[in-house]
């Protein structure tokens, strides 16, 4: 199936008050899993690269060319996103590559700062017809913390947006990058106000310590775009792991990858899922 746009996924999950998938990959494994999860749930997905899983391959264009060319060939409508870029360089690569579409990071610059480098980043996309998202209200996690107080002002948010240009926007509401338990306690009335105020779709970073009832709770509440990478790496390592302390004699490492990769197709499959329940909003 060709490669679709990101902006379809998300208007179509918007308009039917449902979320979008948008799963971080680091190597090819993730990548194919990704696609499969998604084929078998029969929904779309966003594969996302990360600026942290691009400086893990030493450069964007190999691991940017192998998703690519899966989601060319995928079952499941695919699209792919570069995530949480801070260099304008690799957006201009990726861009060139042929992403769906990328976001841009400038959350830890000052507001004005950062208003100004979104709004430069968004006309050089949109020059090239590629969908840009933002954050603004730094999600917490990303140096190892979350920063108290770092919550999205909705006023501020629906300003952000006018002055950027950007198609959706990242939020601050109480998740945290690179949790490793389910618990984190999302501010739901302040999705809701964010949702009246922002005239865009909302993406949630942090997705991997929600629960299943925060993430239906959070889309009920006004979220579309669901980010998640740590619950992947999560499955995958414990799959990977149990198989090679099953068979300790094993050097083949497509056996124990390969159970990896399988965990993370049935946990893909599995979010898409529990994301695609229709969201009842007041």
């Amino acid at each position: 199936m060709p490669l679709v746009t990101t902006e379809g996924i998300v208007a179509e999950a918007a308009s039917a008050q449902r979320g979008c998938g948008a799963f971080n990959a680091i190597q090819l494994e993730h990548i194919t899993a990704i696609v499969e999860g998604a084929a078998l749930a029969g929904a779309p997905v966003i594969v996302q690269l990360s600026q942290n899983a691009v400086r893990y391959h030493g450069t964007l264009a190999p691991i940017g060319a192998a998703a690519l060319a899966v989601a060319r060939t995928a079952e499941a409508r695919v699209a792919v996103h570069l995530d949480h870029a801070e260099s304008r360089d690799l957006v201009r690569e990726a861009v060139g590559l042929g992403f769906s579409s990328v976001m841009f990071d400038a959350s830890e610059l000052d507001y004005a700062d950062n208003v100004r480098a979104t709004r430069e980043v968004a006309a050089f996309c949109h020059d090239h017809g590629v969908w840009v998202e933002a954050e603004l209200g730094e999600v917490g996690g990303k140096n190892g913390v979350h920063a108290p107080g770092a919550h999205t002002d909705p006023d501020e948010a629906a300003e952000f947006v006018a002055a950027t240009g950007v198609d959706a926007l990242a939020v601050a509401v109480g998740s945290s990058h690179a949790m490793l338990t389910r618990d984190a306690a999302l501010d739901f009335q302040l999705i809701a106000r964010l949702r009246e105020r922002v005239p865009v779709p909302l993406v949630l970073h942090g997705s991997s310590g929600v629960s299943d009832e925060g993430l239906t709770e959070a889309v009920r509440a006004g979220m579309t775009k669901v980010n998640i990478a740590t619950q992947l790496n999560k499955v995958f390592t414990a799959a990977a792991a149990a198989d090679w302390h099953a068979h300790p004699g094993r050097v083949d490492p497509r056996k124990y990858l390969g159970a990896g990769r399988d965990a993370v197709t049935t946990e893909v499959q599995r979010l898409l899922n529990v994301l695609a329940t229709p969201a009842v909003r007041q």
